[in-house]
């Protein structure tokens, strides 16, 4: 793979045009890593809500042409100047937030909100010189979150990869690199339920059905999945889920339901819906005096919270989390490994499979509610 390192690189790259429109497979030309840069070969991604979310470009600002994908695995082609983490032929995961290891949050125990890498889903460009690596006949092509994996090559900056296990199933684990390591992470870093507690997952979804993965490995006795969609519930029995509560099936709101159900409200609960009904349930729902509720899901940018701020004197708790609270660099490879050690499963998440050619397969799948994550192979 060496012999392409400092040189522009021809390949296919799935590309938005312009809101809403079916991507095309284009070849593009993706320029040599600059300082701090790594440019990866991607063997495989997945579609995430995310990337349907800016490719509609509803309610945000569009940036196009584009190439999506934050969901990825793949092996490292050549790095810039600087770059000593990863070299060439490593294994890698790219992930759409980043850790620089120098600012005061990186340097914190309790914040992987990187003041240098944040995501920024508004900025198209690469943060060292603010110009694109893709183009199509010199003009260039903007890129998505830092990752920009709907591509057989990308460009992303150092502090945006986490390095794994060699051995580790590049197919499987790519899942780590967004959705699966939130949900799974709210849970066990951040709601941290103890062995036998109970746990309500508001949104049984791919990160929701993550989050319940989480309460299940941390041995929560009863885990309450919370869904519109009652077809959900037989598909989240594998995930640990134990009950099943439909807000629409009851007379009155759903955080009263659960806490008859459980004796005055659970010991946790983990919101991953982004609704904002759904978040007061959610902390409305856990028990006073220990309850901690976890919100996961991004609310619309005008919407506002509310509750009784008696709901805080008697001792609950509410928490929000970014990405699990992992840290790209510094976590990840040991949620790799957890997989690997068989402490968690992944496979599960992975419900559909289709070769790059057919990425708006993917598109379709999502829209039609079918399944978790859409494996995409670059390599037919």
């Amino acid at each position: 793979m060496a012999s392409t390192a400092g040189q522009v690189i021809k390949c296919k790259a799935a590309v938005a045009w312009e809101a809403g429109k079916p991507l095309v497979i284009e070849e593009v030309e993706v320029a040599p890593p600059q300082a701090m840069e790594v440019r990866v070969k991607i063997l495989f991604t997945s579609l995430c809500h995310t990337d349907v979310y800016f490719w509609e470009a509803k309610g945000q600002t569009p940036v196009f042409p584009r190439i999506l994908g934050h969901e990825a695995a793949g092996i490292v082609e050549s790095v810039g100047e600087g770059v000593t983490d990863v070299q060439p032929g490593d294994h890698v995961l790219p992930v759409f937030t980043g850790e620089c290891k120098e600012c005061d949050h990186c340097k914190s125990e309790e914040s992987n909100m990187c003041s240098l890498l944040r995501i920024d889903p508004d900025r198209g460009v690469m943060i060292g010189d603010g110009k694109s690596r893709f183009s199509i006949n010199g003009k260039p092509i903007y890129h998505f979150l830092g990752t920009s994996t709907f591509s057989e090559y990308t460009v992303v900056h150092v502090g945006c990869l986490a390095k794994i296990n060699p051995l580790a199933p590049l197919e499987t684990v790519c899942v780590l690199s967004c959705g699966i390591s939130t949900g799974f992470g709210a849970t066990v870093n951040v709601a941290k339920p103890k062995k036998g507690s109970s746990v309500a997952v508001f949104g049984l979804g791919a990160v929701g059905l993550a989050a319940a993965e989480g309460a299940r490995v941390s041995g929560a006795s009863r885990i309450i999945g919370v869904d519109l969609n009652s077809d959900r519930f037989e598909q989240a029995k594998k995930f640990g889920v134990t009950e099943f509560v439909n807000p629409k099936d009851h007379d009155r709101p759903v955080q009263e339901v659960i806490a008859e159900m459980t004796g005055g409200g659970v010991d946790r609960s983990v919101e991953c819906t982004g609704n904002i009904n759904a978040m007061i349930s959610a902390f409305e729902c856990v028990h006073d005096g220990w309850g901690v509720a976890v919100l996961v899901g991004v609310p619309h940018k005008d919407d506002v919270f509310k509750t009784s701020p008696v709901n805080f004197l008697c001792e609950r708790t509410l928490k929000g989390t970014f990405y699990g609270n992992y840290k790209p660099r510094s976590d990840i490879p040991g949620v790799v490994e957890k997989y690997m050690n068989k402490e968690m499963e992944l496979e599960k998440f992975i419900t559909h499979e289709v070769p790059f050619s057919e990425i708006n397969k993917a598109f379709d799948l999502m829209f039609r509610g079918e399944g978790l994550r859409c494996l995409i192979r670059m390599e037919n």
